[in-house]
């Protein structure tokens, strides 16, 4: 996790051309393992950007360095904020998504926002009934 943290905050970083911090990780899979031993290869991407947050996915793939055979072990996407010097979210130059691949990650990222900002308005009403 704390790999795929920072893979991503790299591509965030470099994106907004500032300070980011870790706003959310969700949808972390893990498809199989990665045993000691073996390499692990990372990729990030930022995928869409929302004003001051953005969100980044990471691929994460196990080499077997003695035969070669490179898996795809877990995925993430995560949300960070830009800010600024005191602290305070900053906007962030919009991604730019061109290729076909691009534009469906783009659009993804678009309903997985709409998904989690529906379950914290719902989670939001449930602790306010709950009070």
């Amino acid at each position: 996790m704390h790999l795929i943290d920072m893979c991503a905050g790299v591509a965030a970083v470099r994106h907004a051309r500032r300070s980011i911090v870790t706003a959310a990780i969700d949808q972390v899979r893990f498809l199989r393992p990665a045993k000691i031993g073996h390499l692990l290869v990372l990729k990030s991407s930022v995928n869409r950007v929302f004003r001051t947050s953005m969100e980044v996915g990471v691929k994460v793939w196990v080499e077997n360095p003695n035969t070669g055979e490179v898996l795809h072990t877990s995925s993430a996407y995560l949300t960070f904020v830009a800010i600024d010097d005191s602290g305070k979210p900053v906007v962030v130059p919009p991604v730019i998504a061109e290729s076909d691949e691009e534009q469906r990650r783009y659009r993804e990222a678009g309903r997985r926002r709409e998904a989690r900002l529906n379950l914290q308005a719902a989670t939001t009403s449930s602790i306010q009934l709950i009070s």
